[in-house]
């Protein structure tokens, strides 16, 4: 991993119908009407992922994430479809449980049932290029406690079904249903890391290395660490403060790691899903539990510690001043959660939504 390794951003959208407001299963004719480079398909027809080209500067992240959201309206709007990036779709769809035509999605289907029919849900992933995977696997454990803010600075779900969950992220809810999500670790290697994952697949639990769904884990496939836990972002901005704040973070504790220091946060299995639990209902406009001591705090007071305590390392980085600015918009306007509900009902959230996608 180099001084600023390259950061990578997967989105996941949802398919409305730009009059009913609902979920329609038109990805495939959206997907028709782009090229393959940075689009692709997901389990549901009503759900449709953006992938950027790994890059240094989180500005030309942006650009390439505009420049996809951009595609996807102007392709969409033909078909009287839109897009909307949040966790989950504040109204239903009226063509229900619609699969993507795939192997793969078939036995999704087949083997875990529930959990395949509702994953009617939408995250942001974030990648971070790291060469070396014991490095990779002691970073992902010692990144683990500060993963709960960043749920919360994205948090976009209050809608479950079309009624209001109670929770700022009920897509963490449903993600974590999962027999392979949740906390990762422990583990002393690499070796362990594989060890575990190839006996999930001998298992026959999971079918393969890519059904690993930690909240951080080593990409499959790529150098690469990878974020898991966050909702969709309307604002693109959010997603850039995620993208910058996992690099951070990433590059801190794997420098740590290296020097050999101590693991900073709680790494308890129990608190990492507590702290989890937490963020996901509160988001922003509750209290979060702090990465070391577990003790509750207000939201915003969390994110400007772990800002402060991340400086050095993001103004190595270059980016201090662009995530300060970048937190201090987000804190201002409060979790898309918030906002939704502030709306007249799902139908004006979905309208709230889809503005809020598109207007960069």
């Amino acid at each position: 991993m180099g001084d600023k390794p390259p950061v990578g951003v997967e989105e996941e959208f949802h398919v409305v119908d730009l009059v009913t407001r609902r979920l329609t299963p038109q990805a495939d004719a959206l997907l028709d009407r782009l090229p393959e480079a940075g689009f692709s398909k997901e389990l549901q027809r009503a759900v449709v992922e953006t992938n950027t080209r790994p890059a240094v500067a989180l500005e030309d992240i942006r650009d390439e994430l505009l420049t996809l959201r951009r595609a996807l309206f102007d392709a969409g709007e033909p078909l009287g479809v839109g897009v909307i990036a949040s966790g989950t779709a504040p109204l239903p769809g009226l063509a229900g449980f619609t699969l993507t035509p795939d192997d793969r999605y078939q036995y999704l289907s087949d083997t875990y049932q529930l959990l395949a029919r509702e994953q009617l849900i939408c995250g942001t992933q974030v990648h971070v290029e790291i060469d070396d995977r014991d490095v990779a696997v002691a970073a992902a454990q010692r990144v683990a406690p500060w993963l709960p803010v960043l749920l919360a600075l994205s948090a976009s779900s209050p809608y479950w079904a079309g009624t209001d969950s109670g929770y700022a992220s009920s897509r963490a809810l449903a993600w974590q249903r999962w027999p392979t999500a949740g906390p990762v670790g422990p583990y002393g290697s690499a070796a362990d890391y594989d060890q575990t994952v190839a006996d999930l697949v001998a298992s026959g639990v999971i079918e393969d290395a890519g059904m690993i769904y930690f909240d951080v884990r080593l990409s499959s496939h790529v150098p690469t660490l990878e974020l898991r836990v966050c909702d969709s972002c309307p604002m693109l901005d959010d997603v850039v403060l995620l993208a910058g704040l996992f690099r951070a973070l990433v590059v801190r504790e794997s420098a740590a790691a290296v020097a050999g220091d101590p693991p900073r946060g709680d790494p308890r299995p129990a608190l990492l899903r507590a702290a989890t639990w937490r963020a996901a209902r509160s988001g922003l406009e509750g209290h979060l539990l702090g990465p070391e001591d577990g003790r509750p705090r207000p939201a915003a007071t969390l994110v400007q510690e772990v800002l402060a305590d991340l400086r050095p390392t993001l103004e190595a980085l270059g980016d201090w001043d662009l995530l300060t600015d970048l937190a201090a918009a987000a804190l201002a306007r409060g979790s898309s959660a918030a906002r939704q509900r502030t709306a007249a009902g799902p139908e004006a959230a979905v309208d709230l939504l889809l503005n809020e996608t598109g207007r960069h």
